[in-house]
């Protein structure tokens, strides 16, 4: 019960924050907000800075600087875990089911005949749906457990708290518009209904694709005993990050050329910080302790839906198309390269939202 309102405190700080401080620093800087609050949003009136060489070397530089040394580890440790004797199971007939579906939705989604013409704008959730169970199949046949056949409860509460996670998304982006859709119906319920089909799909996805990767050897061998990083004043250090995460989440409408990132860092920073101050289980603890096995799976598993999401988009009738400032250039499919970046950090979000729910869930 404790830990239930803790969670749902949490909540609600989080939900205070990503709402209201983008819209007050809007206020506070005599814009006006009935464009942020435009629904279904159709205005584009965020002007991006052109590209700028400079801004894409420091990025890449960045990133480069965080994700080689990972990828560097992980290739020195290949080999696969030793599944134990008789635990091998085939593929499960469901699993064969949601692969052939996602074929099919596949091939319609891509393709444009006259006859679907009608459901042409509504493959997304089929699609990721196929994705979903296909993940879930193929760790039941490695391990004999997936999250549909033994947390099912867990499994089921994800699709709506994934909707509401995402729905926090789209709003934060009425700031930035990094990004936009086209090809989707206009009127106001169609859009919210199906966007909320659609953004149900994420954290399932995610969080299986994430468990796959914890089974995999390389994971295993090679970050389950990395350097141990002591985190001093962790309460101290909690508070400053939230003042920061606090001032630019008031920021990023007013400067949302200089402050677009925090569309993805923000969330993270605040959830991990509020349970730093109340002295619970986070994310950090492990890295602390110098596991990083979570960290590592979370950020490749949204990285690996970011490159399905982006391939299964681009000849897609309704999609979203990109405007990034500064490094709007060199597109693996829509996406700017550099900005795959921004599914690491989301990864973590996904699970800590899941690590929230654990405890709240039945089975």
């Amino acid at each position: 019960m404790l830990r239930a309102k803790s969670i749902l405190t949490q909540w609600s700080v989080l939900a205070v924050m990503l709402l209201g401080l983008p819209l007050t620093g809007i206020y506070l800087a005599g814009q006006p907000l009935t464009k942020y609050l435009e629904f279904p949003p159709h205005t584009r009136y965020v002007i991006h800075a052109p590209f700028s060489w400079p801004h894409f070397m420091a990025y890449a530089i960045f990133i480069l600087g965080v994700t080689v040394p990972l990828i560097a580890r992980a290739v020195r440790h290949p080999r696969r875990l030793d599944q134990p004797a008789g635990l091998m199971r085939s593929y499960p007939w469901w699993g064969w089911t949601a692969l052939a579906a996602g074929v099919f939705f596949w091939i319609l989604a891509w393709t444009r005949f006259d006859w679907f013409a009608f459901f042409q704008p509504h493959t997304f959730t089929p699609l990721w749906l196929s994705y979903i169970v296909t993940a879930n199949a193929i760790l039941y046949r490695r391990t004999g457990r997936c999250m549909l056949t033994h947390r099912t409860g867990f499994f089921l509460m994800l699709f709506p708290v994934s909707a509401v996670f995402w729905w926090f998304f789209e709003f934060l982006n009425r700031f930035v518009q990094n990004w936009y859709y086209a090809g989707v119906l206009v009127n106001n319920w169609e859009y919210f209904w199906y966007g909320t089909l659609s953004f149900a799909t994420v954290l399932p996805a995610v969080l299986g694709t994430r468990d796959l990767i914890m089974d995999t050897g390389w994971l295993q061998n090679g970050f389950d005993r990395c350097p141990a990083l002591p985190l001093p004043h962790s309460r101290l250090l909690a508070g400053l990050i939230l003042v920061l995460a606090a001032a630019g989440l008031t920021g990023i409408g007013v400067w949302p050329n200089l402050l677009f990132a925090l569309l993805w860092i923000s969330p993270l920073l605040i959830f991990v910080s509020l349970q730093i101050l109340a002295g619970e289980e986070n994310l950090l603890d492990n890295v602390i302790r110098g596991d990083w096995r979570i960290i590592i799976a979370s950020a490749a598993a949204a990285l690996i839906c970011g490159f399905f999401w982006e391939m299964w988009n681009y000849f897609s009738l309704a999609k979203w198309h990109y405007s990034v400032p500064y490094v709007d250039r060199f597109h693996l499919f829509e996406m700017p390269v550099l900005g795959y970046a921004g599914y690491l950090p989301f990864g973590l979000e996904c699970t800590v939202i899941g690590d929230m729910l654990r405890p709240v869930s039945k089975v």
